[in-house]
């Protein structure tokens, strides 16, 4: 697991054209995945992610092979921090990836003074079970429009940031 910068745009928006097919292609309609692909994981907008939004993004590889992705950012909500996206490709998950990837970022979160770490998940993404043995738990639900007549249908979900080991 290392850090990601502005060179890893093209993996990473690779990685997510291997990923959301599996994850959402049953949830939401090919227009809708293809959309949601174009407008979160282009390079421009992957670029303002990284520059303008604050966005801190880790790639994990195996070797030299890259496999999955995760990105967060401070919340204007003191000592909240948001996963904007944790993402393995398919035939890597239930390993402990995962699981690995939120310890790397909780120790990346907790010396800038965060308490909770919230997330959204698709209603219907089966990744919400991951995040509940995690211990996230769930706080509201929300529908967020994101243009051309598609929403988000999410769980909002947050877990404490634990103590250092």
């Amino acid at each position: 697991m290392r850090p990601a910068d502005l060179d890893d745009i093209n993996t990473i928006g690779f990685l997510a054209q291997q990923i959301w097919p599996d994850t959402y292609g049953n949830i939401v309609s090919q227009q809708q995945l293809q959309y949601m692909l174009n407008l979160i994981y282009s390079p421009t907008s992957l670029r303002r992610q990284m520059l303008d939004d604050k966005q801190q993004f880790m790639i994990v590889e195996q070797g030299d092979e890259p496999i999955g992705f995760a990105s967060w950012s401070a919340l204007e909500e003191p000592g909240v921090v948001k996963l904007h996206k944790l993402y393995v490709l398919p035939g890597r998950q239930g390993k402990g990836l995962g699981r690995s990837m939120i310890e790397f970022i909780f120790q990346a979160i907790r010396p800038e003074g965060a308490m909770t770490l919230r997330l959204n998940v698709n209603r219907y993404n089966t990744a919400r079970q991951f995040y509940e043995r995690m211990g996230f738990v769930v706080i509201k639900e929300e529908d967020i429009p994101i243009g051309n007549g598609y929403f988000m249908n999410d769980f909002v979900m947050e877990v404490a940031v634990p103590a250092q080991d």
